[in-house]
């Protein structure tokens, strides 16, 4: 066979997927200029008016996405992101969630099979991946988004879980991967109290490998004025760097928030620098490396994502039900159920009855 006949090993051809967009970017050599034949994947979340959720076909498309730039022989390395400032991604689209799922347990068993693909998709990849954060990174985007191999984000984006707020644990990816990360105690913490961490945070813990300014004021890049960016400790030693501000400080971050504007020059410029260093190694040796370094993430998250499809699936009959719609249906400033009142019925031995939920949805606590 002629070197010059190359077989295809994709299954489908990559097509267009709504929500999902795919493209090469020439790669960057170290003078800055383009590398003839040499390309980046970049593989966008296309969602932002439901801040890059991700739905059931989107889901499809990256992982088709992360199979054609696996397979494609002149990409050096993956970048995932999503499109706008607000959101990298901010887990599954929770109006499908309410409006289709809810209530359906075998229809989400199949879906988690194409969620738990998806992560299988990004941990499996022959290119090594970067996550491009361009803003809030929480629940499902934060497992997708530590499911890559390096994080570049820029310093307003968040980063946290969502599940036992919103009737979900964080099984799919996060309670495998936050503990390798950051240790047992912040990942419990992150896996149940669901407070973000501000991208400070992140990358003092590890669960970034570096951040950028976003925000411009007068034509000057400022940190994140919202988080504390110039002390490490308090009075009594306790670590308060990236922490959020509170009182006057917090007023004044929020009045210079109002004067500036976000600007991702700064780290798209980073995560192009991340991409030429990479290209710039011996390309089997560098497979073989992050294979090797992947190992403990895949080595957990195989173990458990069979059990974690199949709980997350019935979960979709009770507390899951009932929190994805209570998010769905609620105002925005009220998405929550009451907590209290649940656990009191519960207490009462109360059985889950069509009432009892219809009852714990906000709009209907009110009304």
């Amino acid at each position: 066979m002629s070197r010059h006949h190359l077989v295809d090993h994709d299954i489908t051809p990559m097509e267009k997927v709504p929500g999902v967009i795919y493209e090469k970017k020439p790669a960057i050599g170290r003078d800055g200029k383009p590398v003839a034949g040499l390309f980046n994947a970049w593989i966008w979340l296309d969602n932002p008016t439901q801040f890059n959720s991700y739905t059931t076909d989107m889901v499809k498309g990256v992982i088709r996405a992360f199979r054609a730039a696996s397979n494609a022989r002149d990409v050096v390395a993956v970048v995932f992101t999503g499109v706008g400032d607000k959101a990298f991604c901010t887990g599954g689209n929770t109006k499908e969630y309410a409006e289709y799922y809810a209530g359906n347990p075998q229809e989400y068993r199949q879906y988690m099979r194409l969620f738990n693909d998806m992560v299988s998709a990004i941990l499996g990849c022959d290119k090594p991946v970067v996550a491009r954060v361009n803003g809030m990174r929480i629940g499902g985007g934060q497992e997708i988004g530590m499911a890559c191999d390096f994080t570049i984000a820029q310093d307003l984006a968040k980063f946290g879980q969502a599940g036992p707020k919103h009737g979900s644990a964080a099984i799919g990816g996060a309670t495998d991967f936050l503990p390798l990360m950051v240790g047992c105690e912040r990942a419990m913490e992150s896996g149940t109290l669901c407070e973000p961490w501000s991208a400070h945070k992140a990358y003092r813990l590890g669960v970034a490998l570096d951040i950028v300014p976003a925000l411009k004021v007068d034509g000057k890049f400022v940190p994140n004025p919202l988080v504390e960016t110039q002390r490490y400790l308090d009075e009594f030693g306790r670590i308060v760097h990236g922490e959020p501000k509170t009182g006057e400080a917090l007023k004044q971050g929020r009045e210079l928030m109002a004067r500036g504007t976000v600007d991702l020059s700064l780290l798209d410029q980073k995560v192009e620098s991340l991409c030429t260093k990479l290209m710039y190694t011996f390309p089997e040796c560098l497979t073989k490396s992050f294979e090797e370094l992947r190992k403990p993430k895949i080595e957990t998250w195989n173990r458990n994502k069979e059990d974690a499809r199949a709980w997350l699936a019935l979960n979709m009959m009770n507390e899951a039900r009932t929190g994805f719609r209570a998010f769905n249906e609620g105002p925005k400033e009220d998405r929550e159920i009451d907590f209290v009142a649940l656990r009191q019925m519960l207490a009462r031995g109360e059985p889950w009855t069509e009432a009892m939920i219809e009852g714990l949805i906000p709009g209907a606590r009110k009304g």
